[in-house]
């Protein structure tokens, strides 16, 4: 956990750091944009889950670029029960190598790759999910969690 351990802000301010949970499982997700189409559905099946994602003793915690403000209309505009950390800097997003170069309409740009980090409750990274598609992805993470496949 050294390796990829930061402190970021959450919604209401408090610093947040992956030592913090220590001896709980940890789903980190980064996703491109908070109210945008396939961001909100990944955070609402994410929010559908979580109950189940407690009973595995596993804390969820979604990092964007977007601002606390942000964050915080969004967390309250989905009823959202989980971390949302702001990366503005891209620190973090660098750390865990989710930066990418991406194309839309012909142009190329820099953008945030959909990726999930899984660390155990010793808080060592045991998986990374890259490049996934929001639909169903909280399910396969669930599973992962529960059968660590």
């Amino acid at each position: 956990m050294l390796n990829y351990d930061f402190i970021l802000k959450e919604t209401d301010g408090d610093d947040i750091s992956l030592k913090k949970f220590k001896g709980k499982n940890i789903v980190l997700y980064f996703y491109p944009k908070d109210n945008t189409a396939g961001c909100t559905t990944e955070a609402l099946e994410f929010m559908d889950l979580h109950d189940e994602f407690e009973e595995q003793d596993t804390v969820i915690i979604g990092i964007s670029r977007d601002s606390l403000k942000s964050h915080t209309k969004f967390r309250d505009k989905h009823g959202l029960g989980f971390l949302l950390l702001s990366d503005e800097d891209e620190k973090v997003h660098n750390l865990f190598e989710v930066m990418k170069l991406k194309k839309m309409y012909g142009k190329e740009y820099m953008g945030v790759e959909r990726s999930t980090f899984i660390f155990n409750k010793e808080g060592e990274l045991i998986k990374e999910f890259r490049n996934i598609k929001a639909k169903g992805h909280a399910e396969k993470v669930l599973e992962f969690i529960k059968n660590g496949e």
